[in-house]
């Protein structure tokens, strides 16, 4: 493990509403070239230009994926007994050195590269688990509204740690809500027992939602325009998932937030992102 405790491993002060409404941020979605595709099809470029998301992708066959869920226990455990809850293990990628090779990983990048260029980042990681009846939701929401980054250019791979479907509360999305660029959002009231602090009203007047369902060892790849969120998790399954965040490059951090970014394909011909090396402790 690394030194970081548990306990310090806390989000990142997110900026206030306020505070993101100052910055000169570019949130309009910008669309990748189908004509550069080389893991992914034409189609499905033009596909996730149109729908914001692609899914599924296949990481790890069962053996991996098992085993995998099992290094997460043992996370969890060390979450639980430290005091904090099943949604505190973040940054991962530059405490963890499992979850900085996940980050590396050729399975994945393959694909980011077709939508987001050859020069990425991965300046996040974050264990999203929801533990059967903890109650909680995940209101509908774009990932752009939280993160002081410009331009738009972040795609998420959700990595299904567990199982996810209907049932156990699996992700959702709104297709081509993305491409309404950066949405109004009202501050989360407490009855909604929001992991998370914002909220979109009426969401679903820009589509119907899609389930993000994937077996354990696939991932989806998602715009950070995209809306979308998930319900409470009533099953007796726990709905484990690890979102790794890539940026181009030349994406840039307006309230330096690049120190965690890792440079895991291409390069960073202009230094902004902090690049800290693989980490010694798993």
């Amino acid at each position: 493990m690394s030194s970081k405790s548990f306990r310090d491993m806390t989000p990142r002060t997110m900026p206030d509403r306020d505070m993101l409404a100052a910055m000169e941020r570019d949130l309009r979605f910008i669309p990748s070239d189908p004509q550069r595709a080389r893991a992914l099809t034409a189609e499905q470029v033009e596909q996730y230009n149109r729908e914001g998301y692609l899914l599924p992708f296949r990481r790890t066959e069962a053996p991996e994926s098992i085993e995998l869920s099992a290094y997460f226990d043992r996370l969890l455990d060390e979450v639980h007994a430290a005091g904090a809850d099943s949604y505190s293990i973040i940054s991962g990628h530059v405490t963890h050195a499992r979850i900085y090779d996940i980050a590396c990983d050729e399975r994945i990048l393959r694909y980011v590269r077709d939508i987001i260029g050859d020069d990425i980042v991965c300046w996040g990681a974050h264990f999203f688990c929801k533990m059967p009846g903890d109650g909680k939701t995940v209101s509908w929401h774009q990932d752009a509204s939280y993160w002081p980054l410009t331009p738009s250019k972040t795609v998420t791979c959700w990595l299904a740690i567990d199982t996810s479907d209907a049932d156990n509360a699996c992700m959702q999305f709104i297709p081509g809500s993305h491409i309404q660029g950066h949405l109004e959002y009202r501050t989360s009231d407490a009855s909604e027992h929001n992991v998370l602090n914002q909220t979109v009203e009426d969401a679903e007047r820009f589509g119907q939602p899609v389930d993000d369902a994937l077996e354990a060892g696939e991932f989806s790849l998602h715009s950070d325009l995209l809306l979308h969120g998930s319900g409470v998790n009533t099953s007796n399954r726990r709905r484990g998932g690890l979102t790794l965040r890539y940026a181009a490059a030349e994406v840039r951090s307006l309230l330096n937030w690049q120190g965690e970014g890792i440079v895991v394909s291409g390069s960073d011909p202009s230094g902004h992102w902090g690049n800290p090396p693989r980490p010694d402790v798993d």
